[in-house]
């Protein structure tokens, strides 16, 4: 199980959705004060916006790698839930891009000084990145498996 290089591609895809979950994924500063998208909310020193979907599937992008690698002896589920990985992946990298266009159109009156995606938007593009990685592998087991199937 752990000495597959599936494994440490799904590990690397998990460490980089904790890095995303816990860090800013994107800063803006209006006027004086300083708003900080995170995973469950948009939030500056006066006011505070929810971001729970966003939230969500990136808690849920975190959870499934972890998930997957102990189905090892299941390789086709393993392969399903890669897939559905690297939709909740798309679909977070989609709800970062959603939130930030939308928090630059929220601040579009105010005078918006500087606005820049932090180190933590990057971390889903990375994990879809691994998980493509470890499907590929998985896929590859797969295959040889059935070839000595064959053989037999």
């Amino acid at each position: 199980m752990i000495q597959r290089i599936q494994t440490l591609y799904l590990l690397a895809a998990a460490a980089f959705m904790i890095v995303a979950l816990c860090s800013p994924l994107a800063v803006f500063n209006v006027g004086a004060e300083e708003f900080t998208l995170s995973a469950f909310a948009l939030s500056g020193a006066a006011e505070s916006h929810n971001t729970l979907w966003l939230g969500i599937l990136l808690a849920a992008a975190t959870l499934l790698p972890p998930v997957t690698i102990f189905l090892f002896k299941r390789r086709q589920l393993q392969i399903r839930l890669c897939a559905a990985e690297l939709v909740l992946l798309v679909g977070s990298l989609v709800f970062v891009g959603i939130y930030y266009w939308l928090s630059n159109r929220m601040f579009a009156d105010l005078d918006t000084t500087h606005q820049r995606l932090c180190f933590g938007a990057l971390m889903p593009l990375l994990s879809i990145i691994a998980v493509w990685l470890a499907m590929r592998a998985i896929f590859r087991d797969e295959v040889l498996v059935r070839s000595l199937d064959r053989i037999r």
